[in-house]
């Protein structure tokens, strides 16, 4: 690899975790390419130059992480393993996901809901992926049903049980902080006991009838 080619990497994936950091940050609308620019220490050309305009940009970062919180339900899958301990990891790797990107279900449901093509976006990237996971995830699931490990559930359920309960913290942040008067100190507390409440609330939700 040439300097000036290492260098131009160096640069386009600078200008990517800029865009990253703002777009978490302050949201896609409010988030400028001569912002970009500055956080990322490069002219505003060179952005256009990589990505050309704000929006691809945007769609490379934001298929990216979708794909991330997908992922979190592939993880152990293939491993042999009890199926408690399988999805306990499946739940402990969506909650550290989201305790690494704390913004990110405010970036996410924000543009889906504002943004219908957004929406195609992930139709277009992520589906995929989705399918796969949640192939995976009902194979497992069916499994651990017939075996009287588990009481009967759809696995969409359960999927939307986790992603609700690991979502919420978060989504609550600003106003534990605000409202309760929660500090940084604190709020990494309730971060892990709420990581340990969620996988017994719902490892417990599954118990046979």
């Amino acid at each position: 690899m040439t300097a000036e080619r290492s260098e131009n990497q160096d640069m386009e994936q600078a200008i990517l975790d800029a865009a990253e950091r703002l777009f978490l940050a302050r949201g896609f609308a409010l988030t400028s390419t001569t912002e970009i620019a500055k956080e990322a220490g490069c002219n505003q050309a060179l952005v256009h130059y990589y990505y050309r305009t704000k929006d691809r940009l945007f769609s490379a970062i934001f298929a990216t992480k979708v794909k991330l919180f997908v992922s979190a339900f592939i993880k152990s899958s293939g491993e042999d393993l009890p199926f408690e301990e399988k999805f306990r990891r499946k739940i402990e790797a969506h909650f550290d996901i989201l305790a690494a990107n704390p913004r990110l279900p405010f970036l996410v449901f924000n543009e889906l809901i504002t943004n219908p093509e957004r929406v195609k976006l992930v139709k277009e990237k992520v589906a995929p992926l989705l399918f796969e996971a949640l192939g995976q995830f009902k194979r497992e699931l069916d499994e651990a049903i017939a075996q009287g490990v588990i009481r009967p559930i759809e696995p969409l359920d359960l999927v939307m049980n986790v992603v609700s309960l690991n979502v919420a913290l978060f989504v609550a942040d600003p106003i534990l902080r605000e409202v309760l008067g929660i500090d940084d100190k604190g709020f990494a507390a309730l971060v892990a006991r709420r990581r340990e409440e969620t996988v017994r609330t719902i490892l417990n939700s599954l118990r046979p009838l």
